[in-house]
């Protein structure tokens, strides 16, 4: 089949990025407990700490396991990852590991006191949910009020210990319109950087997946938006579960080289960010090639959003799951993916998002739903 110069350029930068597949990042769900309410949760959270909640001792062992693979970023999650009294004990024992530590929480527990322990445990990063630029709107989300005040407290204190904060913000039709001013926000609260996050069907985002969900044509042009501002440099930028990014910006670099206009080496470069690897441009969906979740009760995921197990850390050790798991082998070859995403010039850099593939049809090989691209190999274009 005869290719274009732009898909050429894609397949060789694909060709180049052929990394052996080890963990780049993992995604630990330290427990299911939680202080908030939120309408999207991946985890629907609840107030109390599970029973089922992997013990200090062997979570300790885990981390390990885990690190028979650094250097690599092991991010706490939840839930709440505060809810774990010994959160900061098993953050120093990655840091003592080799391990570099981020943590994810929605910033509300965040007190002077704990920013001292974050910085003692030696966390380089910690990720604070705004998804909202304002607090009538954030709070809608997090179902409780006051959290939008607590979080960008939280936030002063955790910057005032020098670690660096990053916004991550999930986008649904009720924040779609503030994307800009969620933006100056990041800036105005000097961010380490914005993530943003397109909505993915699972948790309790099943239940408002379809009132919520941007459409297709309006995530493109969101994703042009970003795409813009990431040309600026101002700060690090990534578009998280978006894998259609990546098609988004080489397209948008093809057309600004044709037409004369120089690409700023801030594209994909992260120039403000003193840990470059934490939001390292690779690939788009990296669910079981370059990352993996790790649930409370020690299952095993291609990621937090894609409900499908490769093992259980109860039972196995998390080399043997990593390594051979017939689920994360299938997605380590996008040869294996179908529908246009099987077909698709870009399917190399982006593979579309596997977890919103399964939500859609129930197989996780499937084509993104939320793409507008069509490959010329694939046919007449459908509506979107």
């Amino acid at each position: 089949m005869w290719l274009g110069p732009l898909a050429r350029f894609v397949q060789q930068e694909a060709l180049a990025m052929k990394l052996e597949h080890k963990p780049r990042l993992i995604f630990w769900e330290l427990t299911t407990g939680c202080n908030l309410r939120c309408l999207h949760c991946r985890a629907s959270a609840t107030e109390l700490a599970s029973p089922d909640d992997l013990t200090t001792e062997e979570s300790l062992a885990l981390i390990d396991q885990f690190a028979e693979y650094a250097p690599l970023i092991l991010v706490l999650s939840g839930g709440e990852p505060l809810y774990r009294k010994d959160v900061f004990r098993l953050a120093s024992h990655a840091t003592s590991r080799g391990i570099k530590v981020a943590l994810a929480t929605n910033g509300t527990l965040v007190d002077e006191g704990v920013a001292r322990r974050a910085k003692a445990a030696g966390i380089v990063r910690v990720a604070i949910s705004l998804d909202g630029a304002d607090a009538a709107t954030h709070d809608g989300f997090r179902g409780i009020p006051g959290s939008f005040v607590r979080a960008i407290n939280g936030m002063k204190c955790l910057q005032a210990e020098g670690i660096g904060v990053q916004i991550n913000s999930t986008l649904t039709k009720r924040n779609a319109d503030q994307l800009q001013r969620i933006y100056d926000l990041a800036l105005a609260l000097k961010a380490a950087a914005l993530h943003t996050f397109l909505l993915v069907p699972v948790g309790c985002g099943l239940e408002i997946a379809e009132a919520e969900m941007i459409s297709p044509t309006e995530y493109e042009a969101m994703l042009n938006w970003f795409y813009d501002r990431e040309k600026e440099g101002r700060i690090e930028l990534k578009a998280t579960c978006s894998p259609h990014y990546y098609r988004v910006r080489r397209q948008r670099m093809a057309e600004d080289r044709r037409n004369g206009i120089d690409v700023p080496a801030t594209i994909g470069a992260h120039p403000h960010s003193r840990h470059p690897d934490l939001s390292a441009v690779t690939r788009g969906c990296l669910a079981g090639t370059g990352v993996c979740f790790v649930s409370h009760k020690g299952q095993v995921q291609p990621c937090g959003y894609l409900p499908l197990s490769a093992g259980n850390l109860r039972e196995q050790t998390f080399r043997d799951v990593w390594e051979n798991s017939d689920l994360f082998a299938s997605l380590r070859e996008t040869d294996h993916l179908e529908g246009k995403c099987g077909c698709c010039e870009f399917r190399n850099i982006c593979e579309g998002c596997r977890a919103r593939a399964y939500a859609e049809s129930g197989n996780y090989l499937g084509e993104e739903p939320h793409c507008v691209h069509t490959p010329a190999s694939f046919g007449a274009t459908r509506p979107v």
